[in-house]
């Protein structure tokens, strides 16, 4: 067997990369790919030895009680998405926009942010909303650009918005509390939020052709009144989900439950439930969650591999031996994340880079929490990045056949730029977070 502690850290560090790189070019799936090159370095580094400390590592991730919560968030949107809660919330909150032009654009949002506050999940938000608002804002004359960009970009809210997927494994790989991660993205989540609404006002008051003013809603206020009912059972599942979070009644694994049993109540209470929707919501969350726990897995085998090396001593020292400027470090950290949100899911880029990442923003004097937000703004922009932009796929498996993924990215742009503009205020107004 080829000796690979010969070649010295560098070397090593550059060769798996590289190897990295080729593999997943082949198309191999990320989670393996990480698995074969750990394998290969701890056999190659350090001997058969090695193989039982990688399975300790692998170990400690999948056991912790926290994951736990990983799957209940993933069930709540996948019960969502086969009910019709979400539907009778978009009808409920017609009364949102009111006659404003782009009033179903702004409608999009403040649902998206309901969805988000639910389960934490952006693939089923993005091809919810793709069902429900894309054809009505296409049918009532907005610009198919502006229509696009505001379901895809509206979808993925569930990145900043508590209860975050990407939060809880920022919290697992970084060691930080996940209600206080939940505390802080809070007010950026509904930053971001707003930022969509106030940039769709000015395109629509600016070229009025791209968004109608809706036609006078002839229902009579009773009617208009009882579509409001549709709102009432998801707020009261976000109350006591992230309620029983904030209010120090129960934990985020508790709370995921509690909102399993929300939402499973509320679709009895709708008379919506059977048997096929539960076997449904149970196979596509074990889909999801397997996706989950392999790239974990395969990420944190090689994390601890490349940790034994020496290797995130030696990138850390590269990292920081970039400028004496301690921001300049974060922007260049950013700029990494911002590439390999290009081509990696977030899973594995949380995975891989926030062990390397989170010692070094710690003794920078930065706090990990508010790094935390920052990075899972900067995993919004990964969502809607080509060329493997997630949010882009999920919608076009939705999408009218004349709407090209070309046109989707392309009307992403803006999107794209507002969330960049975010990670921004941030970075430069850390107080944001509340840390």
């Amino acid at each position: 067997m080829i000796d690979l502690s010969a070649i010295g850290i560098e070397y090593g560090t550059l060769v798996m990369f590289v190897m990295l790189l080729v593999l997943l070019v082949t198309g191999m799936p990320l989670a393996f790919v990480t698995l074969l090159v750990a394998l290969i370095f701890a056999l190659g580094w350090f001997g058969p030895m090695a193989v039982p400390l990688i399975t300790s590592r692998v170990y400690s991730f999948v056991t912790s009680f926290v994951f736990v919560s990983v799957p209940m968030f993933v069930l709540m949107a996948a019960l969502l998405d086969r009910s019709g809660i979400a539907k009778d919330l978009f009808d409920a909150m017609r009364l949102v926009g009111g006659r404003l032009r782009g009033a179903v654009a702004i409608q999009t949002i403040f649902v998206a942010v309901i969805l988000a506050a639910m389960s934490g999940i952006i693939g089923g938000e993005i091809v919810l909303l793709g069902l429900l608002a894309l054809p009505q804002m296409l049918r009532l004359g907005y610009g198919k650009k502006l229509a696009i960009g505001v379901v895809c970009a509206g979808g993925s809210l569930g990145t900043m918005v508590p209860p975050s997927i990407v939060l809880i494994i920022y919290g697992l790989t970084a060691n930080v509390s996940i209600g206080d991660l939940f505390t802080s993205a809070f007010v950026p989540g509904l930053m971001l939020a707003s930022f969509y609404v106030l940039y769709i006002l000015v395109r629509c008051y600016t070229n009025p052709d791209i968004a109608p003013i809706p036609e006078k809603d002839e229902t009579p206020l009773k009617e208009q009144l009882l579509r409001l009912k549709g709102i009432i059972l998801p707020i009261l599942v976000v109350i006591f989900v992230l309620g029983s979070i904030y209010g120090g009644i129960a934990s985020v694994t508790e709370a995921s439950a509690v909102g399993v049993a929300g939402v499973l109540l509320s679709i009895l209470i709708r008379r919506e439930f059977s048997f096929d929707l539960l076997k449904g919501a149970a196979l596509q969350t074990l889909s999801t969650c397997g996706m989950i726990v392999w790239i974990g897995i395969g990420a944190s085998a090689l994390v601890g591999v490349f940790n034994l090396m020496g290797g995130i001593n030696f990138v850390s020292t590269l990292i920081k031996g970039i400028s004496d400027e301690p921001i300049v470090i974060i922007l260049f950290m950013m700029a990494i994340l911002f590439v390999l949100g290009m081509f990696l899911d977030w899973v594995g880029i949380a995975l891989l880079t926030m062990p390397i990442f989170v010692p070094i923003v710690i003794s920078l004097g930065y706090d990990p929490v508010w790094f935390g937000v920052v990075f899972a703004m900067n995993m919004q922009v990964s969502f809607l990045s080509p060329p493997f932009g997630p949010a882009a796929f999920y919608l076009k498996s939705v999408a009218p056949p004349d709407i090209s993924l070309g046109t989707i990215f392309t009307s992403l742009a803006p999107f794209i730029c507002i969330q960049i503009f975010a990670v921004g205020l941030l970075i430069a107004f850390p107080g944001i977070t509340g840390r």
